[in-house]
């Protein structure tokens, strides 16, 4: 009996110091536990200056034609015509942000290929033409300025909904070099642009976004003069801290252009890694 009587007691004096040791430990967590408020924004979405960069990995589809002195351009593929190789690029992001609802944002993309190759098939750019079997040295140089105002008409802690209003500023210039000849193409105008964005955060400091804008002049105002752009951009963001983050994602940026008579289709896409840090 008295054997039984310890063993009921030993059992007592273990689950009552087991529950102490839970109590112990349970009551600093739910001391530092503090649900979020209404109006608490997830974590990354408190500041009001935001700079980015990133590392993006696009492959590029190119086609360029240039006429010169009424005698008609090749269509010269970058790739297959001059030995164009993908690479990686940088893009450089600032946000000002004077309320939730209102950012300002500018963007700076400068893509530039540099190859040599030699010609499988006759080419005629800018009225020279470049014989099959000839060396050549090509460059082709695509700087991309963005200026943009979003509203984002929905606000919540679990993310936004807005729009966007841009001015992009796009100068790409081609130049071809060799033995016989060297001359470059350039079509520089800014091209107006409008989109919508979304965030959603799955969690309080992991988000993903999506955005896009368009914008295209109808054949019907000018013959002479016709331009289409498409980007599209999709990317999720680790945030460690309101002041500091990582992204990755998908971008694609497609830009067609007639002027006058050189036309272009430059198109680029592909993932991206990047940082954020913000104040």
């Amino acid at each position: 009996m008295r054997t039984g009587m310890k063993r009921f007691d030993l059992r007592v004096y273990g689950w009552a110091a087991l529950t102490a040791v839970l109590v112990s430990l349970a009551a600093p967590a739910s001391a530092q536990y503090k649900p979020r408020t209404l109006d608490d924004p997830a974590t990354g979405e408190k500041y009001h200056i935001e700079g980015g960069a990133d590392f993006w990995f696009p492959t590029a589809d190119m086609v360029i034609e240039s006429e010169q002195l009424g005698i008609p351009g090749s269509q010269i593929n970058l790739k297959r015509d001059l030995g164009l190789v993908d690479t990686r690029f940088r893009a450089l992001q600032v946000q000002l942000r004077p309320a939730r609802a209102h950012k300002l944002r500018f963007e700076y993309l400068p893509v530039t290929y540099t190859q040599s190759a030699t010609l499988n098939q006759d080419i005629v750019f800018n009225g020279i033409k470049y014989r099959l079997g000839l060396p050549v040295n090509s460059t082709l140089e695509w700087k991309t300025y963005e200026f943009a105002y979003e509203f984002d008409f929905v606000v919540k802690n679990w993310g936004f909904v807005g729009f966007n209003l841009e001015a992009k500023y796009t100068d790409v210039q081609v130049q071809l070099a060799s033995p016989i000849a060297s001359e470059f193409a350039r079509a520089r105008a800014p091209i107006p642009a409008i989109g919508g964005v979304a965030r959603y955060y799955f969690v309080p400091n992991i988000a993903v976004t999506g955005e896009f804008n368009i914008f295209k002049i109808p054949d019907s105002i000018d013959e002479r003069f016709n331009a289409h752009y498409v980007d599209l951009n999709i990317y999720g963001t680790v945030n460690f801290t309101n002041n500091v983050g990582v992204k990755g994602g998908f971008r694609s940026r497609d830009v067609g252009y007639l002027i006058k008579t050189d036309t272009g289709s430059l198109t680029l896409k592909g993932i991206y890694i990047g940082a954020v840090v913000r104040y």
